[in-house]
């Protein structure tokens, strides 16, 4: 079985052909990064070439599974990618913690909506993984209109000695059977399978911008911009509409939902966020339809920092419950706000992810960036929390000690085994040596999607079609 799982990953291995051992982070160092890039397929695997990196490479989403053994990255393609962290062996101690690839799949395809002559993008916009119940593991991914349950499981063994057919598969003459055979299993080289166990679709007028699996799992719901349904995940011709807030005349519409979390320990409950800045926690014992929420968050606009972009900065692009679900966290354009469930008038923590865009406001209005929806993520003790940037760069803020730091993911600056350095921006004047012009940012290179490892400090940070893996610095 052994020989068999490291030959399986040998071929991944060769099969990735611009895997680098790159460069890292303050106590964080550089594990190594992958370029997702073309599906030429090869050998049930993608080749993954730097030279024909496309649109469809953009990773679009990044996930850890609940023991962080495995790591799913979705891009625009609709691909879906799973790493499976190496086991430590006797040999090489310090092996354990690197991630190598354990299967690749095609998730979704484009569609074409005939009806409302709408394309339906296979890009995937979010993974969710299910806990583990026995030796396979289960995933959900999902585009704008579909939500798929993905089985990924192992086989290294296979039947031989049929009866009635050929070893090749081929029907045999009955008349030329002349003595019966028990079928054994023999085995062979390790094959990961990823098949698609449910569709859950025909759900949703409107995009699907999150998913989430419920504390019970049993139940999850998924999230567009009006409406949040829950699902069975046994039953897929029939969900549960929760929360509608489409307006009978659309004239009339004022905010849309962004995001939607279940809380992690109570089953009945769920928090969605809206792009005015509001954030809604339900309890679906309250009523059948959670129009009517249990509380409501929300900061009070300070009237001397209003603009014309106040509506469009303040609109949150995540939440997140904390893994105790005391806290809630929210990303809006410029900053990280923690919120005690218990304390509705305004967020227990605030924290400048790039206050210094404030004045660039403009001109990521005219290219657009100022809509781009940033995720944020705790780490497995709720003490830290991180979320990405521009130019690059990802941010950490240590909640206990107040303490923050920015870092860059790239290959360039990048050497095998080394220590990031923080990086700072410097507003007007003139630059120290190892700070850089708030000018001089690249708004073209940003980090929309991190994930953190849920015990370990390991964080995965994609970046455009790189997805790069940090570890906290071993002495």
């Amino acid at each position: 079985m052994s020989s068999s799982r490291e030959r399986q990953r040998e071929r991944d291995r060769e099969t990735w052909t611009d895997r680098a051992l790159d460069g890292t982070r303050v106590p964080y160092t550089f594990m190594h990064s992958f370029s997702i890039h073309d599906s030429r397929k090869i050998n049930n695997s993608f080749l993954r070439d730097h030279n024909y990196a496309t649109e469809a490479d953009i990773i679009s989403t990044v996930e850890f599974n609940s023991t962080g053994e495995l790591l799913a990255t979705g891009d625009k393609g609709g691909r879906v990618v799973v790493f499976q962290r190496e086991q430590e062996s006797k040999n090489q101690p310090h092996r354990r913690g690197e991630y190598n690839v354990y299967s690749t799949f095609q998730s979704h395809e484009p569609e074409f909506d005939y009806l409302k002559s709408l394309e339906i993008e296979e890009k995937i916009n979010k993974i969710r993984w299910l806990p583990q119940q026995n030796a396979a593991y289960f995933l959900l991914s999902t585009n704008d209109k579909t939500v798929k349950l993905w089985k990924i499981s192992e086989r290294d063994k296979r039947p031989e000695g049929y009866n009635l057919k050929d070893e090749d598969g081929r029907i045999r003459d009955p008349t030329t059977i002349t003595a019966l055979r028990v079928p054994v299993l023999r085995p062979m080289d390790l094959m990961v399978e990823a098949t698609p166990r449910r569709v859950f679709s025909n759900a949703h007028t409107y995009h699907i911008n999150s998913i989430s699996v419920n504390s019970d799992y049993e139940t999850f719901m998924s999230t567009d911009d009006l409406r949040i349904n829950l699902w069975n995940l046994e039953i897929t011709n029939r969900s549960f509409n929760i929360v509608d807030i489409k307006p009978v005349n659309m004239e009339e519409l004022t905010e849309v939902i962004t995001a939607a979390e279940f809380h992690p320990h109570q089953c009945n409950t769920f928090v969605y966020s809206s792009s005015k800045g509001s954030i809604r926690l339900c309890d679906m014992r309250a009523s059948a339809l959670c129009d009517n929420h249990s509380k409501f968050f929300e900061e009070p606009e300070d009237p001397s920092n209003r603009s014309f972009f106040s509506e469009i900065i303040s609109s949150i692009s995540d939440v997140k419950f904390s893994h105790s679900g005391r806290y809630l966290m929210t990303r809006d354009y410029l900053t990280v706000k923690v919120w005690d469930l218990n304390m509705e008038s305004k967020p227990l923590e605030t924290y400048q992810v790039h206050d210094y865009l404030r004045s660039k406001l403009c001109s990521l209005y005219e290219n657009d960036c100022i809509f781009d929806k940033f995720e944020c993520v705790w780490n497995g003790s709720d003490s830290v929390i991180m979320t990405g940037s521009y130019n690059n760069f990802f941010r950490m803020f240590d909640r206990n000690t107040k303490r923050d730091v920015t870092l860059e993911a790239s290959r360039e600056n990048s050497k095998p085994r080394a220590i990031l350095k923080p990086r700072k921006v410097c507003v007007g004047g003139k630059c120290r040596k190892d700070e850089i012009s708030v000018d001089s940012l690249d708004f073209s290179k940003k980090i929309l999607h991190t994930a953190w490892h849920p015990y370990e400090n390991i964080i995965a940070v994609a970046a455009t079609n790189n997805l790069y893996i940090f570890q906290d610095k071993v002495n």
